[in-house]
């Protein structure tokens, strides 16, 4: 199960934090190819905000596992983050056995 937190400030959403891989087992094609998703929706925004905005943030990558936070988003992060949150929101309906969404604050 991948779990998706959209992470929250005073101002609203400032990050994500993905963990964890979408598939069930080795036979699990429909997982790789939600997992695929949720990867490059993941890295195409980490990217774009840290290397085309650009924004000042942090950003983790380890296995199974991608945190973005910026501390201070500008209205553009803000906007790709929301972008992102609805995407993978609507993935999450259609395969909901393989993606969870949660927000924090």
């Amino acid at each position: 199960m991948t779990v998706i937190r959209f992470l929250k400030n005073a101002k609203g959403i400032c990050g994500f934090k993905i963990s964890g891989h979408s598939t069930a087992d080795s036979e699990d094609e429909i997982g790789r190819i939600v997992c695929s998703a949720v990867s490059s929706a993941a890295y195409l925004t980490a990217n774009t905000i840290s290397e085309i905005v650009p924004e000042p943030c942090n950003i983790t990558v380890n296995d199974a596992e991608m945190i973005l936070q910026a501390e201070d988003p500008s209205p553009v992060t803000v906007t790709l983050l929301k972008g992102l949150q609805l995407h993978l929101t609507e993935l999450s309906k259609q395969y909901p056995n393989h993606i969870s969404i949660f927000s924090e604050v």
